[in-house]
């Protein structure tokens, strides 16, 4: 490859002629992120194959005052992976190494581009498991995972990415590398740089090796679906279950509408022998031998329940995958319909019903074709709200739902971070001395600003 770029002809020089793109086509599947709604162009792609080559990568970017974007597994939903005029994109894809899993303590040390199911995978080889999962989990890299702080379906067990992470490596934006791999789970050392790598975005740094704290394997699970008439009786008794029940992983919401669309988009058959307005998953799990325990426990929980209006268990593998199916598999029947406008926000519980109310409201009298279709993690009082038939680049309606957010107590991201389409809103919804004190972090650690600009905070 030849260029009178001479920075390109350097980064060549680093990770070689094969993982330096420059041609559009090829770069095409990095410039656009998940939702098809946010894209851009890149200078080139770079894809280094380890910790070193990032930092080479980093300093040669540097003194030039190139902006680097980080990207995993190009599964983000907020425009914060992709680029956006220019930028050289740095993939993490490479980096996908998993190290020997440390089956006496539950840790595991793997690279920032190894995918959650591939770590998930060798977890559970040895007996172990990772507390985090999500639908996108065949793509989604640790390293992305760890820089939005990923929540996923367990979060309602083990908490989010944050609290999976021990220990991180990643390079600064003047190309030093930082960080503690292993970590451990007691290090009271000056400030927790890995906890504040989490969720940074790469605005910060770019992580390159993460350190996971694992969590038990848990091979009995048992699956429930419940339908009900209405979203409050869902919420009484998902509270129920969290109250009663110590064995729950996941509690799950949806609705008619976006079973209907899963239905249409997959060929699945409705769950029940009629439709219902609301829906919830239930999953709890156990260690081997306490399937028919965890069965009777939820059945005693939900026969008391008279909210509950119809069930579906089950216990082996083929028959949880088909249950969680009809929620798993949500985000790809929305977007086969079109460009969704994704809203990912926490509500306090008492304020859940009324905030689905107002939105609907609120879209039909600003947007009456568009269309919104929910669902979420309801046992962390995480809601996705999903809007169809809206232009791309018009942020009007998303902007008005995340004021109300606010208004409500809540939070305008969840879990997907704040990306390129939550910036305006961040600077609304966070008091001024927080944005000022991230800002500073920013400043101290990037002061040329060449870490995903634009992201998270100007």
């Amino acid at each position: 490859m030849t260029s009178d770029d001479g920075l390109i002809d350097a980064l060549v020089a680093v990770v070689g002629p094969a993982n330096v793109v420059i041609d559009a086509d090829v770069r095409a599947a990095y410039e656009t992120d998940w939702t098809r709604r946010f894209h851009g162009s890149a200078r080139c792609v770079v894809r280094p194959a380890d910790a070193d080559e990032v930092a080479q990568v980093v300093r040669l970017c540097s003194p030039a005052a190139a902006p680097l974007v980080p990207q995993g597994g190009n599964t983000g939903l907020v425009g914060g992976g992709v680029p956006r005029g220019g930028e050289v994109v740095v993939s993490l894809r490479r980096l996908d190494d998993i190290a020997p899993v440390d089956a006496q303590h539950g840790e595991v040390v793997v690279g920032a581009g190894a995918v959650l199911s591939a770590v998930r995978t060798q977890a559970r080889a040895a007996g172990w498991d990772v507390g985090i999962d999500m639908a996108s989990r065949d793509t989604a890299t640790i390293g992305g995972m760890v820089s939005t702080n990923a929540g996923g379906v367990h979060v309602l067990r083990y908490g989010p990415m944050r609290d999976q992470v021990l220990g991180v490596e990643a390079v600064l934006a003047d190309g030093d590398v930082v960080g503690h791999i292993p970590g451990l789970r007691k290090d009271n050392t000056g400030y927790d740089l890995a906890g504040l790598l989490t969720g940074a975005e790469g605005t910060l740094a770019i992580v390159t090796r993460v350190h996971l704290a694992l969590v038990p394997e848990l091979p009995d699970r048992v699956v429930t679906l419940c339908a009900f008439d209405g979203f409050d009786d869902v919420l009484a008794v998902g509270a129920a279950l969290r109250r009663e029940i110590d064995s729950l992983t996941a509690l799950e919401v949806f609705f008619a509408d976006g079973l209907a669309l899963v239905c249409e988009h997959t060929g699945l058959h409705l769950p029940f022998d009629r439709s219902h307005p609301a829906y919830l998953l239930v999953e709890c799990g156990a260690r081997a031998g306490r399937a028919d325990l965890l069965v009777d426990e939820l059945a005693g929980v939900l026969g008391a329940c008279p909210q509950v209006r119809a069930t579906a268990v089950a216990t082996d593998a083929a028959g949880r995958e088909h249950l969680w199916a009809y929620r798993d598999r949500h985000t790809e029947a929305i977007n086969a319909v079109g460009v969704p406008h994704k809203l990912d926000v926490t509500l306090p519980f008492d304020q859940l019903v009324d905030f689905r109310r107002a939105v609907r409201a609120h879209v039909n009298a600003a947007a009456p074709h568009a269309r919104v279709v929910w669902f979420g993690h309801v046992g962390d009082g995480n809601l996705h709200v999903n809007i169809l038939g809206l232009p791309p680049d018009d942020f009007t309606v998303d902007d008005d739902i995340l004021a109300l957010v606010a208004t409500m107590g809540g939070s305008i991201s969840a879990e997907h971070g704040i990306g390129i389409a939550k910036r305006a809103a961040l600077e609304r919804a966070a008091g001024s001395t927080d944005l000022a004190a991230m800002t500073a972090i920013k400043r101290a650690l990037d002061p040329q600003g060449i870490l995903n600009p634009g992201v998270l905070v100007r």
